[in-house]
């Protein structure tokens, strides 16, 4: 072909693709979630990490949204003007006086607020026993006030769903799930506190449970193991009493927080052979959650819980649930203190259903859409 032909052919191959070739567009923004809760700069109190920090995260990671965290008092003098898709508030972090300006400029911009709670705040029994743990009144109104002019109010149980929906606009249940970035074990420590005298028994959890312990009492005073080796109850959290009575032992944990106690529990699982989970039978503990059980279970420990709404789905799974009598307790953690190990099922079901991430798109689609 004559080279002026060819030159003609090649121009109108070129034309044609340049008419044809799709225009390349900028990427959509993501949207954007903004988040309150207690403390700043990663350190954070359990509950925040636990039902909200971990999950945003996980959003930032897996670049579905871009997360941030959000000075109250700025987003409602203005100065913070980020277009927020959401507003995620947890528990009690506003104050009292912010709670309904907080509101009022969230729905002069279109924003949706949705608020966080994983407890009973607002029964009476569930105030009282709140109380008991130092929630002032201030607090407890701070609740009260968001739950009723949010938009949305995300909780972690059923049955805590049932206390809040006839105050709230909108009630979902998301159930508590843990991050595997820290939950995940990989080789245990070098502990040379390790048990060669006795077997060690793990409770944990927040001031909110001090009438719960006296459940282990009469579970746990001389209990041992057929062959008479003793079975030693360990407590993190759950009281302040000053004296540490005979049949319990305190321990307590490096500072650090929530993400580094989760990193140095899992470091430290081979010191426990079981963990427990008791509940007494009140209207508060009703709408707990099963936390406890996932996390025991997820640290490679059998479970022994009360036999309570919270632990339902736990005890389907095989979690051992107790009723309230304490020779059945006893042959429960002897149980599972020669097990030493999950159920099978149970771990199952907690890595394939209650780790962020695997657990369902629920938290994400009530914030975002």
């Amino acid at each position: 072909m004559p080279r002026d032909l060819l030159r003609r052919a090649v121009g109108r191959v070129r034309r044609a693709v340049t008419r044809t070739a799709p225009a390349t567009s900028a990427p959509e923004p993501l949207p954007v979630l903004g988040y309150v809760v207690a403390g700043g700069g990663g350190a954070h109190p359990a509950s925040a990490h636990v039902r909200v920090v971990r999950r945003v995260e996980h959003l930032a990671r897996t670049g579905t949204a871009e997360v941030r965290e959000v000075d109250p008092e700025a987003f409602v003098a203005g100065a913070d003007d980020t277009p927020y898709a959401a507003l995620l508030v947890q528990r009690d972090i506003l104050p009292r006086d912010l709670v309904a300006p907080f509101l009022a400029a969230a729905s002069s911009r279109g924003v949706r607020v949705a608020a966080e709670v994983d407890d009973d705040f607002f029964t009476d029994s569930g105030r009282e026993r709140l109380a008991r743990a130092e929630y002032d009144p201030d607090r407890l109104a701070s609740i009260d006030a968001l739950v009723r002019g949010a938009d949305l109010v995300i909780v972690s149980t059923d049955e805590l769903a049932e206390v809040v929906r006839p105050i709230a606009r909108r009630v979902v249940v998301v159930r508590n799930a843990l991050d595997p970035t820290i939950w995940t074990p990989g080789e245990p420590v070098v502990d040379p506190d390790l048990p060669t005298d006795e077997h060690r028994v793990l409770y944990m959890g927040t001031l909110t449970h001090g009438d719960d312990l006296a459940l282990l009492r009469d579970v746990f005073t001389d209990l041992t193991t057929a062959d008479g080796t003793p079975i030693r109850l360990e407590v993190i959290g759950v009281t302040d009493e000053p004296e540490e009575p005979a049949w319990y032992r305190r321990v307590e944990v490096p500072d650090g927080h929530y993400p580094a106690f989760a990193r140095w529990l899992v470091d430290h699982r081979q010191r426990w052979r079981a963990g427990v989970a008791p509940l007494r039978d009140e209207e508060f503990n009703r709408a707990k959650s099963d936390l406890k059980a996932i996390e025991y279970t997820m640290l490679g420990l059998p479970a022994v819980v009360s036999d309570r709404p919270s632990y339902r789905a736990a005890r389907d799974h095989g979690v051992l649930a107790v009723p309230d009598d304490a020779s059945a307790w006893r042959d429960a953690v002897r149980l599972a203190v020669e097990a030493g190990r999950a159920d099978p099922g149970a771990a199952r079901w907690v890595r394939d259903e209650r780790v962020i991430g695997d657990d369902g798109d629920t938290w994400r689609a009530v914030l975002l859409g």
